[in-house]
């Protein structure tokens, strides 16, 4: 076996380096930026009122309730430029553009008015002092022409995607997404949900996590399917695998020592060069790390649930991480709320909550049922605990290591968990 450390840097050096392509904003959604957007305009466009009033020039002195002013204009949102230079009121909807010259809003409910045409008003009375400057959203005031607004490396979630169509941003940069299939191998797997299930045979769930966290990792998921536990049925999907563009392949089963548990071979007759067998870690100790003859990146899973999700979370996803262009994860080191027993010599991966106490303290407890095949844990659990070194147990109140349930994830509390 080797040391995780020493895996990870075997891993890091077989990944392939980032590459950029240009995609339309409208695709672009949860992609990682390749490089910096930059500011083609002022945000807002234009000053506009940010309340239903009257628009006014306090010229930078107070205007007193009480003052009678004319209204000798209207602007509603999406008017073009008016010229209030003139005017001493003009009345304005909400967004719509300040005509020039006028400075200040008063909100309806703070005038009265004195004299109106066909519904409009033409004289009003202030009833309150307005301030200069008051409810207008000046020009740039959010956003300045030429400013930095998300920087290489970010992912454009929802409101870096909102901000982008404010601005007018038609493509962006960003990394190629790594181009994964998926083999679940064993032929007790059944896919189809709503099938009996027959004597010895149990549901496929690992294959719908995987491809369901992958996605959610930057990955672009080309290929997915289940094999049996022979030779010639796995060769005919790595070769489909490979043919739809994969240059990763994940396999869940037959990675251990058993009769059944092929890859290891059937990847050697493939000209594959494994470079490692078995991890110090647990659980998920026999996962395998390969390079197939034409570079594609190959990971033997073990086929329990937990050992599965670990080689995903702890090997898979920090070469996903690189090849999208992103630094270093960074992780969380907070106190165990209890004592926990790990394997001596062994890096351990628990599923554990983080939890806020009513200081806002934040603490983490790993949940019982840490087994393998266990998958009702992953329910409570809201981050991976990671325990290393040579004793057999970790103390309560003692920092360790915390990590987001996935590496573009960082661990998040729900209100129930805060209470």
């Amino acid at each position: 076996m080797i040391s995780y450390a020493q895996a990870l840097q075997q891993l890091l050096a077989a990944a392939p380096s980032a590459r950029a392509e240009q995609v339309a904003i409208a695709a672009a959604a949860d992609r990682v930026l390749a490089a910096p957007v930059f500011s083609t305009q002022d945000l807002p466009p234009f000053d506009n009122a940010a309340m239903d009033g009257f628009a006014l020039r306090a010229g930078g002195q107070p205007l007193a309730a009480g003052s009678i002013l004319q209204v000798q204009g209207w602007q509603a949102a999406g008017d073009g430029a008016a010229d209030g230079n003139a005017a001493q009121a003009w009345e304005i909807m909400t967004g719509a553009r300040m005509p020039s010259g006028l400075d200040s809003v008063v909100p309806v409910e703070q005038i009265e008015v004195l004299d109106a045409v066909d519904g409009r008003p033409t004289r009003i009375r202030l009833q309150a002092t307005v301030k200069p400057g008051q409810h207008v959203r000046l020009r740039g005031q959010d956003v300045a022409q030429g400013e930095t607004v998300l920087a290489a490396g970010a992912t454009l979630d929802i409101n870096a995607m909102t901000l982008l169509h404010a601005l007018g941003v038609a493509a962006v940069q960003v990394q190629q997404q790594p181009p994964v299939a998926v083999i679940s191998t064993g032929k007790e797997l059944i896919s189809d949900a709503g099938a009996v299930l027959q004597s010895g045979q149990i549901r496929d769930s690992n294959r719908p996590f995987l491809l369901s966290r992958l996605r959610a990792a930057g990955a672009d998921v080309v290929w997915n399917g289940v094999v049996s536990d022979d030779v010639a049925a796995f060769d005919a999907a790595l070769d489909a695998a490979l043919a739809a563009g994969a240059r990763v392949v994940l396999s869940t089963g037959a990675v251990s020592q058993g009769r059944y548990d092929f890859i290891p071979d059937a990847l050697r007759a493939r000209g594959a060069e494994i470079l490692f067998h078995k991890v110090a870690i647990r659980p998920g100790k026999p996962l395998l790390f390969a390079r197939l003859a034409d570079g594609t990146l190959y990971f033997g899973l073990p086929g329990n649930p937990i050992s599965a999700a670990v080689g995903l979370r702890f090997f898979a996803e920090p070469v996903l991480r690189h090849m999208l262009g992103l630094a270093e994860e960074t992780a969380l080191q907070l106190p165990l709320q209890a004592d926990v027993r790990k394997p001596p010599g062994l890096r351990f991966h628990a599923r554990a909550q983080v939890q806020a106490d009513a200081s806002g303290r934040l603490s983490v407890s790993v949940l019982a049922g840490q087994e393998s095949f266990r998958l009702k844990t992953m329910l409570r659990a809201n981050a991976w605990v990671v325990l290393e070194g040579d004793d057999d147990l970790a103390a309560a109140g003692s920092l360790v290591r915390v990590q987001g349930w996935g590496h573009r994830e960082p661990v998040q509390l729900s209100l129930q968990e805060m209470a």
